[in-house]
């Protein structure tokens, strides 16, 4: 009987996407594969891709919980800390449900081994009340992964909470220097995820990632999407705190070895993509367009929205520009009459793509990201210069490859 493992990734786009291509990747090497997504996610996932995208693949099925919040059927990232909040008091008993229905099923394998998020630390309660070997899946860099396990440090040391917002603006987050963080020189209180930038000692998320950072060494193993050459110094910090650390990116670059087309070809957009961006490109010369994507989760004052739109307006390059509906706070994404006359012919947007196809495109020469995990691998992957506008969360933890 083949081995089965169920996958769960936090119910966010930029960790469903590697938590996918690790599921299709396992099957593609015989393990039975039940995806796990929230209620919430799924009918998006369907919406973007058709109910055909979810059923017809032999031995890989999708499984749904919910993630305690009120319904709803809008179409864009949901509140984080409400969510984080969420899942901590109501994931663990669904989880659970769901586990003794797959054993208690004639229709697939009992299950073997579960592949968690590192931020869905209750699954580790219920792999150990059905003694299912659980393995660790953090989506962040090795660096932000080390980062987060550092923040109890912060607390310890009397950094964190600060105290007193002026510390924001100050300069004191430029002049805190953590010289005792292994593998990270040089590294300052600034490069730390922005959580910590909070006077709150109950804050949600900072608490809510030291629990899922503390709970890592529950698991048989920890796995990272990045490789041993990219990080070498925070892996092998890492591995002197956790039993078994693994690197196994890219993971993207591994999926191409998929020869499965239908297993291949399921997506993990929550979004609908949009393919006109990829006939435009093929218009374009070679190494010509600046692609510019913020991700999922970010958003952008309607001021930030016009400074970046004027700015590459002004450049006179060509650009291809994902919008996506909720990517400015307030109303919707609305741009003036006069700039699209006045990048009209050279600018291309559309509200969501597929991030892998367009960076492999020949015509684009640069690539303008927020520095989540996912696109400064795919970045690096494909060779492209980044220009990095960091966000959100461990996106200030840039690692320097110059070396």
């Amino acid at each position: 009987m083949k081995p089965h493992a169920v996958l769960i990734p936090y119910p966010a786009q930029g960790h469903i996407t590697p938590l996918l291509k690790l599921a299709k990747i396992l099957h593609s090497r015989g393990i039975y594969i039940t995806f796990v997504n929230t209620e919430f996610n799924h009918n998006r996932f369907i919406r973007a891709h058709g109910p055909e995208s979810v059923s017809g693949l032999e031995d890989f099925q999708f499984k749904t919980i919910p993630d305690g919040l009120p319904p709803s059927d809008k179409d864009a990232t949901q509140d984080i800390t409400q969510l984080c909040d969420s899942l901590r008091k109501n994931g663990l008993p669904p989880f659970l449900d769901l586990i003794k229905s797959l054993n208690d099923s004639p229709d697939c394998p009992r299950v073997s081994c579960i592949v968690s998020d590192g931020h869905m630390s209750f699954t580790l309660d219920a792999a150990e009340q059905f003694d299912i070997p659980e393995v660790y899946f953090f989506t962040t860099s090795a660096c932000g992964f080390w980062a987060y396990c550092n923040v109890v440090e912060l607390l310890r040391r009397d950094i964190w909470p600060l105290k007193g917002e002026s510390q924001i603006t100050n300069g004191y987050l430029d002049q805190i220097e953590l010289d005792w963080v292994p593998g990270m020189k040089n590294i300052r209180l600034r490069d730390f995820p922005s959580f910590i930038r909070t006077t709150n000692p109950d804050d949600i998320m900072v608490n809510y990632n030291m629990l899922q950072t503390k709970n890592a060494s529950r698991a048989k193993t920890i796995i990272l999407n990045t490789y041993d050459e990219l990080e070498k110094e925070v892996l092998e910090a890492l591995r002197h705190k956790f039993n078994h650390v693994l690197s196994i990116g890219p993971l993207h670059l591994l999926e191409h070895d998929i020869e499965n087309p239908k297993l291949k070809s399921i997506g993990s957009n929550l979004w609908k993509e949009d393919d006109t961006c990829i006939s435009w490109l093929n218009q374009r010369a070679q190494n010509s367009v600046l692609y510019v994507n913020f991700g999922s989760i970010t958003v952008l004052s309607p001021q930030q929205l016009l400074e970046f739109a004027w700015g590459l307006a002004n450049s006179n390059q060509y650009f291809l520009w994902i919008i996506r509906p909720d990517l400015v706070s307030g109303d919707s994404a609305i741009l003036p009459e006069e700039y699209s006359k006045e990048v009209e012919g050279r600018a291309m947007m559309v509200g969501w793509c597929s991030q892998e196809r367009v960076l492999a495109h020949p015509s684009v020469g640069g690539f303008l990201t927020h520095s989540g995990w996912n696109s400064t691998i795919d970045g690096l992957s494909e060779g492209l210069p980044m220009i990095c506008w960091q966000f959100f969360a461990s996106k200030h933890l840039i690692v320097d490859t110059r070396a």
